[in-house]
């Protein structure tokens, strides 16, 4: 790894994140399918555990 491509300002790692999430988003299926999974994860064992991050994050308070 180049000093380039570590830390804050990575353009290289950021431009291929957005290319990948803009590939997934153009996919329904893959959209439709983790909605559902995620549904599901909130009525399973770690739906309360998923719930309190949810509210955490909605505050803007980060976990410690």
């Amino acid at each position: 790894m180049t000093d380039a491509e570590k830390g804050e300002g990575n353009y290289k790692a950021a431009k291929e994140y957005q290319k990948d999430q803009h590939a997934f988003a153009k996919d329904k299926g893959k959209v439709h399918a983790k909605g559902k999974e995620a549904a599901e994860a909130l009525k399973g064992e770690e739906g309360a555990e998923l719930e309190k991050a949810r509210k955490e994050s909605a505050k803007g308070q980060p976990k410690t």
